[in-house]
């Protein structure tokens, strides 16, 4: 138990594909700590709206908060995370864009023989993942139950978000902590170690999938604990 710093408070914010249950077992190590906690339900249709919703949320805490972003969620607490609360960027194997970059600038530049995430043609301006390549690009960690009940409960994923720029990065205002998953299948773990390099990040790695926030919640708290720690501090 961390108590002495339970005055720091917590918002998660998930990525495409999927919503804020993911982070249940997160919340629940965090809560033990006596911390406020709050989870972003992202509309995941724009940049702006998902941007919108945080900032809703963040606008609620009361004193220094810590920003979390997984996957696509990184672009979202980049652009919200300059609200008055935040005080530090925590981003889980996400992407972390500059100025003026987008989730769709990221993924148009791969590294040297990254995989391929299994997205599916646009449909009605909305993306999903192949459901049978899912679970081995998004979930390889989870049991195949739960990543195939996740491929079959995908929420679309707007294509006007991953066109959404960024137009002040938060990450250059505030300090920033990094999980790497060495083994996603999703963001090449080089790509995030570019990305977290150049945000000047915090960084720590760990064994896991894209889906390591559900895999490793210890792991992923242990971070956001750093993080609020120094907060306090």
């Amino acid at each position: 138990m961390n108590a002495g710093n339970a005055g720091t408070k917590v918002v998660l914010v998930h990525g495409g594909f999927v919503d804020g249950s993911g982070w249940q077992a997160v919340y629940d190590q965090l809560r033990l700590d006596g911390r406020r906690v709050s989870v972003v339900q992202n509309p995941t249709l724009s940049l702006a709206g998902d941007v919108a919703a945080t900032r809703w949320v963040l606008d609620a805490q009361e004193g220094p908060t810590v920003l979390v972003g997984h996957s696509y969620g990184g672009a979202v607490i980049t652009e919200a995370g300059t609200h008055d609360n935040v005080a530090a960027l925590v981003y889980i194997t996400a992407f972390v864009p500059d100025r003026g970059e987008s989730v769709n600038t990221l993924l148009a530049d791969p590294p040297p023989g990254a995989p391929v995430p299994p997205i599916l043609p646009p449909r009605d301006g909305f993306l999903l993942l192949d459901k049978d390549k899912f679970p081995a690009a998004f979930a390889g960690d989870l049991p195949i139950d739960q990543a195939a009940f996740m491929a079959d409960s995908q929420i679309p994923w707007g294509v006007e978000a991953l066109n959404g720029a960024i137009t002040e990065p938060a990450w250059r205002s505030r300090p920033s902590w990094y999980l790497i998953a060495t083994d996603d299948q999703m963001i090449p773990p080089p790509a995030q170690r570019a990305m977290s390099e150049r945000a000047g990040s915090t960084v720590v790695e760990s064994a896991g999938s894209h889906s390591i926030y559900l895999s490793q919640p210890e792991a992923v708290t242990a971070l956001i604990r750093q993080a609020a720690n120094a907060v306090a501090a």
